[in-house]
């Protein structure tokens, strides 16, 4: 199949020649505003499939409008309809088509092209009328409001939230492609004369800035967003593709003694945190039990020793660990217990506990095993 994509090197271009390319599709014609206009003669004639992205959405002046989405979209169909090609065709438009304003009638008009076009000619219009997308490869002040505080928040740079109120509606790119794909293959959402991306998310504009500035804060108080919601799962994603290429990595507070270090790597509110515990040869840490709280080791470097005694039995439990083969030991509740380097090198521990230490609350009683 011979695809041809208008707006290849756009936000939505990009990203979906990466995902076309992922699924086998090499067939494709990469069609933009650099591309000698000839070439365009050669696609619409060989092509099997239009996506039709290119726009414009912030002109220097508004007459650019009509002329980028209006204009070029009439060459396009001049050229499918001069080579009798009765492709399908998926038209990135906006909901701003509903809206009486320069570019929403530059949009509606390239929709009303479309439709007439294929009505002539029997090929098939697929039209996508989309809210605010965000994602990876989108471009701050240019594509989305996501795109812009993600960039600036980033970088310490301020941003403005005019109505915090304001409600958006946002899709994410992954979501859109996968929409595109299934129209590809002749499946499409389709809702009334229109095709859809059924997966969308609302937020309000103050909210989306908040949970983009904890997304910062959380390389300083070491915590992990809530995964579960999938909006901040897909805008956790987004912001982390906006970092600067010097800070993708950050320190860590190591607590340091003569014994080692123990070091929190991520907390989270509802599944506990991480820690990396490093024991120098002969030391032993623990000796302590927990009412509620639980943990796991994993011992990733060295030889270690874990050892067990349940708080009112004088019988001593011990497993044998080592990074040479790596095993999980469960620390359960009411077992005073400790980890002792047998090794001669340093012995790294992975340890995870179900919930965050609390000062207030350690739950944590000192005795030895």
């Amino acid at each position: 199949m011979n695809i041809l994509i208008t707006g290849a090197n756009g936000f939505v271009g990009k990203n979906l020649i990466a995902e076309l390319k992922n699924r086998g599709y090499n067939d494709i014609f990469e069609f933009t505003r650099e591309t000698d206009r000839s070439l365009l003669d050669t696609y619409t004639k060989e092509c099997d499939f239009v996506f039709h992205l290119a726009g414009v959405n912030r002109p220097k002046d508004e007459t650019e409008f009509m002329e980028g989405n209006f204009g070029f979209t009439t060459e396009l169909l001049d050229l499918l309809k001069k080579h009798g090609n009765n492709a399908p065709i998926l038209v990135t438009s906006s909901i701003q088509a509903e809206q009486n304003n320069p570019y929403g009638e530059s949009k509606k008009a390239g929709e009303d092209l479309v439709f007439a076009h294929c009505k002539t000619t029997g090929a098939k219009a697929l039209v996508y009328r989309l809210p605010n997308l965000f994602g990876k490869w989108s471009k701050p002040n240019y594509n989305t409001v996501v795109a812009t505080y993600c960039h600036n928040i980033a970088r310490d740079l301020e941003i403005q939230v005019n109505n915090p109120e304001a409600m958006l509606t946002l899709c994410y790119i992954d979501d859109v492609l996968e929409e595109f794909i299934r129209a590809l293959e002749d499946k499409p959402t389709n809702q009334d004369n229109y095709c859809i991306v059924p997966v969308t998310h609302t937020i309000k504009l103050g909210e989306l800035a908040h949970a983009i500035r904890g997304f910062k804060e959380s390389r300083t108080n070491i915590g992990i967003p809530n995964m579960e919601d999938a909006l901040t799962k897909k805008l956790y994603s987004t912001y982390l593709s906006f970092l600067p290429e010097n800070k993708f990595s950050y320190d860590l507070k190591m607590n340091i003694d003569n014994r080692g270090s123990f070091t929190e790597f991520m907390r989270t509110p509802e599944r506990g945190q991480v820690s990396i515990n490093v024991s120098k040869p002969g030391i032993t840490k623990g000796n302590h039990w927990h009412h509620t709280k639980n943990e796991k080791f994993l011992v990733v470097s060295g030889e270690g020793l874990v050892r067990f005694r349940k708080i009112e039995s004088d019988e001593i439990i011990e497993y044998r660990v080592s990074g040479e083969k790596l095993q999980v030991v469960d620390i359960p509740t009411g077992y005073t217990h400790s980890i002792v380097n047998v090794g001669e090198s340093d012995l790294v521990t992975v340890m995870w506990a179900n919930e965050c230490f609390d000062p207030e609350r350690p739950d944590t009683y000192f005795l030895e095993v």
